[in-house]
């Protein structure tokens, strides 16, 4: 991350949100999230809470992924989780070790949106 993020500790909702999704705990997974909350992943957009769900319960939790946090950053609003993350999902063509970038804003102590992305390094 750039010099311009300032690191600090996970806000309580986002510990809360890998604490849960490392114990495979879909209501307390759910319960991090806004009732109108939006998650991308890998492009996905969920939008409503049956998609999360679903997402959730195939893919997350379903898989058995868990995420080993690297490094955590603020810009304004928006913070900055990098992970290393692991589990039960095909790695095909996937790095041996995969570190993913959460990009998430939270609001009243929810999540309202979540972006998984699989950055590359900057050719700058």
């Amino acid at each position: 991350m750039n010099t311009n993020t300032q690191a600090t500790a996970l806000p309580d909702v986002v510990a809360a949100y890998i604490e849960a999704l490392n114990a495979f705990d879909m209501d307390a997974v759910l319960a991090t999230f806004a009732d109108d909350a939006v998650v991308n992943d890998a492009s996905r957009e969920f939008a409503d809470p049956a998609s999360i769900r679903a997402w959730l319960d195939r893919e997350i939790v379903g898989d058995k992924v868990t995420m080993k946090v690297t490094e955590f950053a603020r810009h304004g609003n928006l913070m900055v989780v990098r992970a290393r993350y692991d589990g039960e999902y095909d790695k095909a063509n996937l790095p041996d070790e995969l570190v993913l970038t959460n990009y998430l804003t939270v609001t009243d102590g929810k999540i309202t949106s979540l972006v998984i992305v699989h950055n590359q390094p900057s050719p700058y």
